[in-house]
């Protein structure tokens, strides 16, 4: 493939129990950069251990990548990997409208979840789980309640595209928005996310865990927080569940 970015290495696996799961199990032999792609899953899972409802022909993959760098450093990559799917789905679709992202791991298509994001450390390699809904979303009653409805490429742009087409797209648009970050640092990646952030200047709620925060949404700050200006005042959280 003349287009795959050069120093990645690219696995597409016919069945796993899950590309997080087998990254795990690999790292240690990995000599730089890897894509892991399953075709099937059979036990993935999104943020906080949440099962990920996975058909066969959406996407599911696994970047992992060699870091030193600090944790916060680190979860600074969902940023990059959210440009990164932004890229990938207008070169699929040739369109940017109804396309936005969403604090602080989600790629959302005219208003419903098409993708997430899910970062872990594995020792001194960092992996970026993505899964994308290509053929098919979830169904209401599978997904958390008051969440973003879902919605899959398919039924929101109506083009149908393979995993392995697809990852060869996100590769290297995530290999463009990774050297960027690397050269320039957060900067520019914060400014171009903030250009497709969703509900910016809107009011919305932040859940931490049994708190919860409402407010408008004013920015994310240079660590990555989401800043909200709440009738308490402006408060910078790091992690949430945001609503709508």
């Amino acid at each position: 493939m003349s287009d795959w970015p050069l120093g990645y290495e690219r696995q597409v696996l016919l069945e796993v129990d899950s590309t997080m799961l087998e990254a795990g199990r690999q790292v240690a032999g990995l000599a730089g950069p890897t894509w892991i792609c399953a075709l099937r899953q059979t036990a993935a899972r999104g943020r906080r251990g949440r099962a990920w409802v996975n058909p066969e022909g959406n996407f599911s993959a696994t970047l992992v990548l060699p870091t030193t760098e600090a944790p916060e450093k680190r979860a600074l990559r969902s940023f990059v990997a959210a440009l990164a799917l932004y890229d990938a789905l207008v070169a699929v679709s040739g369109r940017v409208d109804g396309l936005t992202l969403k604090w602080p791991n989600d790629v959302l298509l005219t208003g419903g979840k098409v993708a997430g994001i899910l970062l872990e450390s594995i020792g001194s390699h960092l992996a970026i789980g993505i899964g994308v809904n290509l053929i098919a979303a979830p169904a209401p009653a599978e997904v958390e309640a008051n969440a973003v409805a879902p919605v899959s490429v398919l039924s929101g742009l109506g083009v149908e595209v393979t995993p392995e087409a697809f990852l060869d797209m996100l590769a290297a648009a995530y290999a463009r928005h990774e050297s960027q970050f690397v050269t320039y640092g957060f900067a520019p990646i914060r400014e171009a996310w903030l250009a497709r952030a969703a509900r910016l200047g809107e009011v919305v709620t932040a859940r931490m865990g049994d708190r919860e925060a409402i407010g408008t949404f004013e920015t994310v700050d240079a660590e990555g927080r989401i800043v909200l200006n709440t009738a308490a005042g402006r408060q910078a959280i790091a992690a949430a569940d945001i609503f709508f």
